[in-house]
């Protein structure tokens, strides 16, 4: 459970590049910071760590829901330029059971379609039926229950797994 936001021992901000500027408790500023997920599929919100430029931990947050809404916006914004993770609502078709293949995929991001090159490609993840599916392009998609896809998608994926 999350606890209400609370002031935090820093200040986060965007200097005229764009690029995001930590303020530390000491008055220290800090250019370039990073945001990087500790648990990007299983507990995007918890655990996130700031990085300085140099790849140094500076700041390690439990929450977000424990920032400010103002630093929160802009680690959510950063995080969102960073990754790129489209999540697999159907499969359409498939081009042969066979691997390399073509998959036809609807997903979050819109229609498009993924070579998968092997069926290790195909990793199950933590949780109940989630996926990760790795393109030849090194894009990864997500399935976060292949148990509620429809049964036509959930056909064809049983057939790779």
């Amino acid at each position: 459970m999350s606890r209400p936001p609370v002031s935090s021992p820093f200040t986060l901000s965007r200097n005229s590049f764009g690029r995001l500027v930590l303020v530390g408790a000491d008055g220290t500023a800090h250019d370039g910071v990073t945001p990087i997920r500790a648990f990007a599929i299983s507990a995007p919100d918890d655990g996130i760590a700031l990085l300085s430029a140099e790849g140094k931990e500076l700041q390690w947050i439990e929450n977000l829901a424990n920032l400010p809404e103002a630093s929160r916006a802009l680690i959510i914004d950063e995080l969102a330029q960073r990754e790129f993770m489209p999540a697999i609502h159907r499969i359409i078709s498939v081009s042969s059971y066979a691997t390399p293949s073509t998959w036809e995929v609807e997903t979050d991001r819109g229609a498009t379609s993924l070579i998968l090159k092997s069926e290790d490609d195909i990793r199950r993840l933590r949780g109940p039926g989630a996926l990760l599916v790795a393109d030849s392009q090194g894009i990864h998609f997500l399935i976060r229950d292949r148990k509620m896809l429809d049964a036509h998608s959930q056909k064809i994926l049983k057939r790779f797994l």
